[in-house]
């Protein structure tokens, strides 16, 4: 369905910020959607689709199922002009306010059929194996550990970390408490070590690593940071508003400084604070309003401001039943946390926020 008449906003990148953006202005403008995929991945959820296939149904929502009245295109921005976006496939889509939302390289197939099948092999991967090595103790690694220690008791899991503690983006009460649990699992944790997975590939058993040590795998697991993708930015328009990060630097009111009609949202932006899904969403909701504003010909002196959040508040599930969470004056693991995140990994949650069944 086409959107209707007003101004013409084009959103880059349909990850958790620009979904739920152009999901909530869809009727207030003339609304594209530019994402090389068809769907929007939940993507605190990836894990435990690892292990629970099925469960990715949810967690994977094709565009159309929340964007009924605006255009989606499937392709890849690849330029900026003052007036236009360019498109890998050869588009020229007109714009009077753009929102760049592309999040982190993430090379995933185009449509939610593809995606589905790529947790089934993943899942086969574990299934078949008896030792499984993860490489990163960030969260996804944790979380990783946590989910196979879980729903697969019986195998072998060692995780390797190259920093002195787990979770090094929080606190060290929260580091212990995980590392304290996936322990108690019979994971094995390897601190302050790396693995060179050129030493062997999945078939060939023996991982070496920077101290000399070898961990034999059936399989592999890489879970480090991925890259923002805001690599192509450095040759549009906006190359001089990305900081030496590569993230785009944004006013109070999430506007890219210097731009009266260029927004940006989500983990791209400069703001200092954890780049957390709920954070995201609190993004989108703040660029949605400041949005209608100005299409209403409302005053740039109405705009709303959004307030970097100082105190951090993070969650990591631990399996099924448990997690770890650090509030401002508190960190607490086992059950209760695992009440509020570890069941159903807020899937139900965002899914009523973006207008579905949860």
């Amino acid at each position: 369905m086409e959107s209707g008449g007003g101004r013409r906003v084009v959103v880059i990148g349909g990850g958790i910020a620009g979904s739920l953006l152009a999901k909530t202005i869809q009727f207030n403008a003339d609304l594209t959607l530019i994402d090389p995929k068809e769907y929007l991945e939940l993507t605190w959820a990836n894990l435990r689709n690892m292990v629970e296939p099925s469960f990715a149904d949810r967690s994977v929502i094709n565009h159309r199922d929340y964007l009924t009245n605006g255009r989606i295109v499937t392709s890849a921005a690849i330029n900026i002009t003052d007036k236009e976006v360019l498109t890998a496939d050869g588009r020229h889509i007109v714009y009077d306010y753009l929102v760049i939302a592309t999040g982190h390289t993430d090379p995933v197939p185009v449509t939610k059929a593809e995606r589905l099948h790529q947790y089934d092999a993943e899942n086969q991967k574990i299934q078949s194996a008896q030792s499984i090595l993860i490489v990163g103790g960030g969260p996804t690694g944790v979380e990783l550990a946590g989910e196979i220690a879980t729903d697969f008791p019986g195998k072998n899991v060692t995780l390797v970390h190259k920093g002195p503690r787990l979770l090094e983006f929080i606190g060290t009460k929260a580091s212990d408490k995980s590392l304290g649990w996936l322990r108690s699992k019979k994971v094995e944790v390897k601190l302050e070590q790396a693995v060179d997975l050129n030493s062997t590939s999945d078939g060939s058993q023996v991982y070496r690593t920077s101290t000399g040590e070898s961990i034999k795998a059936d399989c592999h697991f890489l879970c480090v940071a991925k890259p923002l993708a805001t690599t192509w930015l450095s040759e549009t328009i906006l190359k001089t508003n990305l900081d030496k990060n590569g993230r785009l630097m944004v006013d109070e009111h999430l506007r890219v400084k210097g731009r009266s009609n260029v927004f940006a949202i989500g983990d791209i932006t400069d703001i200092p604070e954890l780049k957390q899904g709920y954070l995201a969403h609190k993004h989108a909701l703040v660029v949605a309003k400041n949005l209608k504003l100005l299409m209403d010909g409302g005053k740039e002196s109405k705009m709303a401001k959004y307030e970097p959040s100082s105190s951090v508040i993070a969650m990591v599930s631990l399996g099924r039943k448990d997690a770890v969470a650090q509030f401002p004056f508190t960190t607490v693991s086992g059950r209760i946390p695992g009440l509020l995140k570890s069941g159903d990994l807020f899937v139900g949650r965002t899914r009523k926020l973006m207008g579905l069944q949860p």
